[in-house]
């Protein structure tokens, strides 16, 4: 009972001192142009803002575009069509230049910063392809991320992503954030779930599907996305689909354990790729 009330208040004082950060910060959060606020008051508003590489007009877009073809062109097919739940192929690409300059460039960590309410660490980016499965599990089940009380991920797609190729799917925050009666729910389903996630059935039972956003889209369709404070997952798919995932929560974040994966040996790195070429 003791050490269940010591837990409570440690976790009272942290989120306390959370909150204190943010608001001491409020006068340092850097200057936006109109169309950069846009992002992030979509971000609060919806949780997910989707835009293309041409509009948003980052420099050394080309560049990184380039490393990722070629780093994809490097990836042999794996003899995974008689598997009954096919894994993602998931390559850790943040020691490259090219998509680090990207992924670090100013005006993205400032709209960035502007959402987090704090400054930013950017962790890393991973090079990802997902395959045709017929039944939801792992990502494909509606989840939420848990690096940090709030983050961002920035999602390219590297190809034209149709229905067919299983699209980011989410919904929006008007429907699922407190103290909205469906958050309760939701949040007691994916307690029940173990944190694992839920799948169409589920939550199409609190939240009809009418209400689901698919960002399906051209190839350098952008997606920014909280996937911490945003129910979401990838749909059953049909054929592959691959993308980057840039990702970006406050410094420090709440769990730092769970975002070593975008930098360290968990995945493997370019090197892997030039010895299967």
């Amino acid at each position: 009972m003791l050490n269940t009330l010591k837990g409570k208040m440690a976790t009272l004082n942290s989120e306390l001192a959370y909150r204190m950060r943010i608001w001491q910060h409020r006068t340092k959060l850097p200057t936006l142009e109109s169309g950069d606020r846009l992002i992030v008051e979509t971000l609060k508003r919806e949780g997910a803002y989707v835009t293309t590489l041409a509009d948003l007009g980052l420099p050394s877009t080309q560049e990184m575009l380039q490393a990722a073809y070629q780093q994809l062109s490097r990836i042999s097919d794996v003899p995974n069509s008689h598997l009954n739940e096919r894994l993602p192929q998931i390559y850790t690409v943040t020691d490259l230049a090219e998509f680090y300059q990207w992924g670090s460039n100013n005006r993205l960590l400032k709209i960035i910063e502007n959402y987090l309410g704090l400054p930013v660490a950017f962790h890393g980016v991973h090079l990802r392809k997902d395959f045709p499965n017929e039944h939801q599990f792992g990502t494909l089940l509606w989840h939420k991320d848990s690096e940090d009380r709030k983050m961002v991920k920035v999602i390219i797609y590297l190809h034209d992503v149709e229905k067919k190729h299983g699209p980011f799917e989410y919904i929006p925050l008007s429907l699922t954030s407190y103290p909205h009666l469906n958050s309760y729910r939701i949040d007691h389903k994916l307690r029940q779930s173990g944190y694992l996630g839920i799948n169409d059935e589920q939550v199409e039972k609190i939240i009809p599907k009418s209400a689901w956003k698919s960002c399906t889209g051209s190839a350098g369709t952008v997606l920014l996305a909280d996937p911490r404070t945003a129910l979401h997952h990838g749909t059953i798919r049909t054929e592959a689909r691959s993308a980057l995932f840039f990702v970006y929560t406050t410094n420090p974040p709440k769990r730092p354990e769970l975002c070593t994966q975008y930098w360290d040996d968990t995945f493997p790195k370019p090197e892997m790729l030039q010895e299967i070429a």
